[in-house]
């Protein structure tokens, strides 16, 4: 629990912005990777199919990006109002970690195991929401 009183929520918030811009920046090396540079700095008028590891990537930001409003006002709405507390933290953790383990086994097509790591990356987002009404 020492690593829990050394990282506050809002270094937990920091280190979910860099999951999540490495989700970005992983999605966007699979899907040029997929379609060609050229394609990727063109307008994109006509759509292309993507498929496999880089499709599964983007379905991974994009699940990252329906999660992480709710953690960001969570943890905001915590430190404003003093609830910060270990349960808040560990949650915190249980979320960033969960969601950056959560990239690899998605994009491996791994289906077990990445629905566990995503509930424990949810309930770690309800861990930071309870702190706000316990």
């Amino acid at each position: 629990m020492e690593l829990l009183e050394n990282i506050s929520l809002l270094n937990w918030l920091g280190w979910a912005v860099v999951v999540g811009l490495a989700q970005v920046f992983i999605t966007a090396a699979a899907v040029t990777r997929q379609t060609g540079l050229g394609y990727n700095v063109s307008a994109r008028d006509e759509p292309r199919r993507i498929t496999g590891v880089a499709a599964r990537l983007q379905r991974a930001q994009a699940n990252f990006m329906e999660t992480f409003p709710f953690f960001v006002a969570g943890v905001l709405g915590t430190l404003i109002s003093g609830a910060e507390d270990p349960n808040a933290q560990l949650g915190a953790m249980l979320y960033v970690v969960g969601r950056a383990v959560y990239v690899p086994l998605y994009a491996f097509g791994v289906p077990v195991l990445r629905t566990l790591v995503f509930a424990v990356s949810i309930s770690g987002l309800v861990m930071v929401l309870s702190s706000l009404f316990i």
